[in-house]
């Protein structure tokens, strides 16, 4: 059986990005906080600083709450589905992640691997997400009892190496033999998606603000998008302002210089497009309310989610490689 909290750490990472950038993102978290309790010690600002870069910033306040909670009943992930999905921010693929390769518990860790290996192997022709009942049904008729905690990381590397997205190497799949997707030539079909909206575009503003070796930054409410982080202030990031409205949300009054160019960002749900103003204000000026001076030399600690370092370096501030 694998050690708890580093499954539930790595299995939280795995959902944000590719293997690569989470294995450098896994590493920095367990040299830092090597076990639960001391996740659960850490300040929050420090954790959403050592996540800045992955996105989904819920996940990591859900993570810190988590370690918490354990924490605070002797740091001991509970070794059921039903119980680990009580904790904040683990929902049904970490419960059976957790349970299964933690605890060695036939449980089925379905995420878009597995769904795929499943999809293709009983030809599902339901489209997702409604089929992920489907295909749980399917795979919890061959799980493994005997080593389930090996099955569920088998079955994912399966989808992750071999059953892939575009180019399946069905020659060297074990269950090749039994995939009725290959027997009807029709691999590439499942699994079958739902057709998705288009995404709306949105634009907006952000406003650099320097005194001296400082900027102005400020911290975005704890729940909604990119909640608890810290940023430089701009339009409401999910409302469509246009240019010549933007000097509403402006944090100050001052001679705002439009940059050249625009950052652009793409969220799960919309894309983003940000012109960027800069400005000067003297020195000894007080922070607007809500907002605070923060040294350039620190911004690289600041936690920054991703479109705020694109703002920043837009701006000609220099930020170090958040791996």
């Amino acid at each position: 059986m694998a050690d708890p909290y580093a499954v539930w750490l790595s299995e939280i990472m795995l959902q944000q990005t590719t293997v690569a950038s989470v294995t450098s993102y896994f590493n920095k978290f367990i040299a830092r906080w090597p076990n639960v309790e001391a996740l659960a010690s850490a300040p929050l600002d420090d954790v959403l600083a050592a996540w800045a870069g992955l996105g989904y910033y819920a996940r990591a306040r859900n993570l810190h709450a988590c370690a918490r909670e354990v924490s605070a009943y002797g740091g001991r992930f509970p070794q059921s589905e039903e119980d680990l999905l009580r904790l904040p921010g683990i929902g049904p693929y970490t419960a059976a992640a957790i349970s299964a390769i933690a605890f060695n518990r036939p449980c089925v860790a379905q995420d878009g691997n597995v769904e795929r290996v499943v999809a293709r192997l009983f030809a599902v022709e339901q489209p997702l997400p409604a089929a992920k009942s489907v295909i749980k049904t399917h795979a919890q008729g061959f799980l493994s009892h005997q080593r389930p905690g090996d099955f569920a990381q088998a079955l994912m590397d399966l989808g992750a190496t071999v059953c892939t997205p575009r180019a399946p190497e069905c020659s060297r799949c074990p269950l090749a033999a039994s995939c009725a997707a290959l027997r009807a030539g029709r691999q590439l079909d499942f699994p079958v998606k739902a057709q998705k909206a288009a995404r709306p575009h949105r634009r907006g503003a952000a406003f650099v603000v320097r005194r001296g070796d400082e900027i102005l930054l400020r911290r975005r409410p704890s729940k909604g998008l990119l909640g608890g982080m810290s940023e430089i202030p701009s339009t409401p990031l999910t409302q469509d302002v246009e240019v010549g409205a933007a000097f509403g949300f402006a944090p100050l009054d001052a001679g705002w210089r439009p940059l050249t160019g625009a950052v652009r960002h793409v969220f799960t749900h919309f894309s983003l497009e940000l012109t960027v103003f800069v400005a000067d204000a003297p020195n000894g000026s007080t922070a607007p309310l809500g907002c605070r001076w923060a040294p350039l030399a620190r911004l690289g600690q600041e936690g920054l989610p991703t479109l705020m370092r694109k703002v920043a370096e837009h701006a000609g501030l220099n930020l170090p490689s958040v791996d």
